[in-house]
């Protein structure tokens, strides 16, 4: 079934495809993906931890602009209060720790919506990327770490 992950152009493709469309609300994850090719590559761990970590951050991104483009009208300003989704003291801590925030962007269930919101509060985009980069790198450096000891 995974037998195009032997060659490794084509798999770090497809872990770039996979990688960017898990960062967005599309219920997908990369995790096992990322896996299956750093034991099936062990060679080209560091270019998988690269790719995987670019696509991710990508399609963070992606979430970080469609928050960019939601309007702050009155709809918005009732979840504000609590009408809604977004609870005033989340959106308080996201908007006290800022850009910082998104190191968590890798993070189940809360990740997208910590994109979202910094495009939403308009967060500064380069700060965003920087920090969201950051925060998923080390998510697939641990990864890469037990890939390392399951390929020894």
């Amino acid at each position: 079934m995974l037998e195009w992950l032997s060659d490794p152009a084509v798999g770090l493709g497809g872990l770039f495809l996979v990688s960017l469309l898990a960062a967005t609300l599309l219920p997908i994850g990369s995790e096992a993906f990322f896996l299956a090719f750093a034991y099936a590559h062990p060679d080209t761990l560091a270019a998988a931890l690269l790719v995987a970590t670019l696509g991710n951050t990508l399609g963070g991104m992606t979430s970080y602009a469609a928050g960019r483009v939601l309007p702050h009208g009155a709809r918005w300003e009732r979840l504000q209060r609590g009408d809604g989704p977004l609870s005033p003291a989340w959106l308080a801590r996201v908007h006290r720790w800022g850009s910082a925030s998104l190191l968590l962007a890798w993070a189940p269930l809360i990740g997208d919506g910590l994109c979202l919101v910094a495009g939403w509060l308009r967060l500064s985009w380069p700060a965003c990327a920087l920090y969201m980069a950051a925060g998923k790198a080390a998510r697939y450096g641990v990864l890469a770490l037990g890939a390392g000891w399951l390929a020894g």
